[in-house]
């Protein structure tokens, strides 16, 4: 099977084109064998995809094997992989289609291996606050879905809260199908910093959908604009909440394509 890596602001994944799976393929298993770090060739999730005329439909499993309905840097991953095949040029479009809808991505430019896109994610939904009981401890998070459920705690950041409090928050019963959660403080005039814990990976250097569920949140309860940049340990991405729904910009980075023969 041809795999295809690519990162954006590290945050991995393997691109396997749907016509390459073979039909008596146990996905999930496939998923974390490839995406173990030692013993595969290494990812936050595998996205499997079939082309279309105007981009591809992708599927996403997490590093452990689990479902997810979308991954902001993973549309761009695998929109930086159909530029580079089909060859496009800056202001043109490609439509990624999701079990969370359609994201268009638009290429802003490209170098090298590295592309940059602005990415229409749509509008959030069902953003609330909420105290959740985390051993003993109310915490003010904010709950809200950007394609997939997230959950945001405004406030410290810090290794120490990721590792307990965020962490325990993406297995908490009250997400029964887990929740991605960040913790984020806004840095004016407009800024956010975040720490993730992914759902079905753990801590990440960075995430799109989290980004801008972080945003939104910031926005809402945290006093930031409606156009911020979040800065995650892998970098920084821009993210913009219009009328017309949320917008974030960022690049991906195709590293590298080979065989699978594990």
């Amino acid at each position: 099977m041809k795999i295809v890596k690519a990162h954006a602001y590290g945050n991995d994944f393997l691109l396997l084109q749907e016509q390459d799976v073979p039909q008596d393929a146990n996905r999930a298993e496939l998923a974390r064998k490839m995406c173990e770090r030692h013993r595969g060739i290494g990812g936050d999730g595998l996205i499997t995809y079939a082309d279309g005329p105007r981009g591809a439909r992708m599927q996403l499993l997490n590093a452990d094997g689990s479902y997810s309905e979308v991954s902001g840097n993973g549309v761009r991953c695998l929109g930086a992989w159909l530029a580079r095949t089909r060859a496009m040029q800056a202001g043109q479009s490609v439509e990624i289609e999701t079990d969370a809808g359609i994201k268009t991505l638009q290429l802003l430019g490209t170098e090298d291996n590295r592309l940059t896109f602005r990415a229409a994610m749509g509008q959030p939904e069902a953003v609330r606050q909420q105290t959740i009981d985390v051993d003993g401890t109310p915490i003010d998070a904010v709950i809200l879905r950007v394609g997939n459920p997230q959950c945001v705690v405004l406030g410290e950041v810090s290794e120490m809260r990721l590792h307990t409090i965020a962490s325990k928050l993406a297995v908490h019963p009250v997400f029964p199908e887990g929740t991605n959660v960040e913790l984020a403080t806004v840095e004016p005039p407009a800024g956010v910093r975040i720490l993730i814990w992914e759902r079905g990976v753990g801590p990440t250097e960075a995430s799109g959908t989290g980004a801008c569920a972080a945003a939104v949140a910031a926005m809402s309860y945290g006093g930031a604009p409606r156009d911020v940049q979040v800065t995650s340990p892998g970098g920084t991405q821009r993210v913009e909440w219009r009328q017309d729904g949320l917008f974030l910009t960022g690049w991906a980075e195709l590293v590298f394509e080979g065989r699978w023969i594990g």
